[in-house]
């Protein structure tokens, strides 16, 4: 059992309680996603308030790294929805493919949206290069994702690399959370740079993996 394994496990044990009490008041898998989705937008608006705070009079150092802390709470916080959907679905009989679609595009949306937010920030501050390192972490965010969707399409199953969506979500969060506490870009900035690197490696990583599963078809 590998380490995600074993902490999916344990995240199981704590929401399963939380999941037949939405099981009881009928709530879907498809109206948890979009509760998720809408935690990240609540998380991008509180970048994009950051940054655009930072540019007017009314700049409150505080303030602004509050907004920069709360966003990656919320960012934890919807993050939770996403597990929790897909155990919704499995453990009330739910499971559909629509399901499955709607889950992988609002997941997606999610990432641009956030990503988008971060990067911002850095740009309005006078980051620029910053702002390039988070939009590069944007893209290989998508790419990730898009080369095991397109590898499942070839009946290959892809789920290699070190920097899948759960650890994004995490290394994401807990980065701004910690800038937010300590007054400190620095670590958001380090969360960046640590998925701009490793996403797209991880991309790449999947892309040799399928080469060498079709290669041994």
């Amino acid at each position: 059992m590998n380490y995600r394994d074993y902490l999916q496990k344990l995240i199981y044990i704590v929401i399963n309680p939380i999941i037949k009490g939405m099981i009881s008041i009928g709530l879907t898998p498809n109206i948890v996603t979009t509760l998720g989705f809408v935690g990240n937008l609540v998380a991008t608006g509180c970048f994009i308030w950051a940054a655009w705070l930072f540019k007017t009079e009314a700049y409150d150092a505080h303030r602004f790294y509050s907004l920069i802390g709360w966003g990656g709470f919320v960012i934890l916080f919807a993050g939770l929805f996403d597990m929790m959907d897909g155990r919704l679905a499995r453990m009330g009989n739910m499971s559909s493919t629509f399901g499955a679609l709607w889950d992988s595009t609002l997941d997606r949306y999610s990432e641009l949206f956030t990503l988008f937010g971060i990067s911002m920030v850095f740009i309005e501050t006078g980051e620029f290069w910053l702002g390039v390192v988070t939009f590069l972490a944007l893209i290989g965010s998508i790419m990730v994702s898009y080369v095991r969707a397109r590898a499942e399409g070839l009946d290959i199953e892809c789920k290699v690399g070190l920097m899948q969506r759960p650890e994004r979500v995490v290394v994401t969060a807990v980065m701004a959370i910690v800038s937010g506490l300590t007054a400190n870009m620095a670590w958001l900035a380090g969360g960046m740079i640590l998925i701009a690197v490793l996403a797209n490696i991880t991309a790449f990583w999947r892309i040799a993996h399928c080469y060498k599963e079709l290669k041994g078809k």
